[in-house]
């Protein structure tokens, strides 16, 4: 499976629903995002993203999910292009990563993680199958099995 690293700066966006978010993705609930991408457009349905708090501590890997809708533009004066490019996903799991992360920044700083970049200037980077394999076994055994979220259409909970 490809695997793709989504970034979370509570600098630039405070992100003030997240506990409520993580409580409903806790409860089962299947809650989809609308999250940028960067300039990548090779995310396609089915692709795993993580999603990596930066800038702040805690730093780490606090949730990830499944892509539901390749890049697609959105309209954006700001942008030099007038557009960013957005992805749709569902959650699979997510914690509050105002008080917590599931994987450390430190814990990325080791072999066999430390093959990949983690602090990328913005999300859509392709995690390498080195360390995506890692990442995938750290991660089922901190959160458990769970098969894939339903993909029902929802309103997004947020917009990173």
């Amino acid at each position: 499976m490809t695997a793709f690293l989504l970034i979370w700066s509570p600098k630039k966006w405070p992100w003030p629903e997240l506990p409520d978010v993580a409580r409903r993705v806790a409860a089962g609930e299947a809650i989809t995002d609308v999250w940028g991408c960067g300039t990548a457009r090779g995310l396609m349905p089915g692709d795993r993203v993580f999603v990596h708090r930066v800038s702040q501590e805690p730093k780490g890997v606090f949730a990830s999910g499944y892509v539901t809708r390749a890049p697609y533009e959105v309209p954006d004066a700001g942008s030099k292009r007038g557009y960013r490019l957005c992805i749709d996903f569902v959650y699979d799991w997510l914690v509050d990563a105002h008080e917590q992360v599931v994987v450390t920044r430190d814990e990325l700083r080791a072999h066999p993680f430390s093959v990949q970049t983690w602090d990328a200037q913005m999300s859509g980077t392709l995690i390498k199958p080195m360390a995506e394999g890692a990442l995938e076994k750290r991660w089922t055994e901190r959160t458990g099995r769970r098969s894939r979220p339903p993909t029902l259409p929802s309103a997004p909970a947020a917009s990173g």
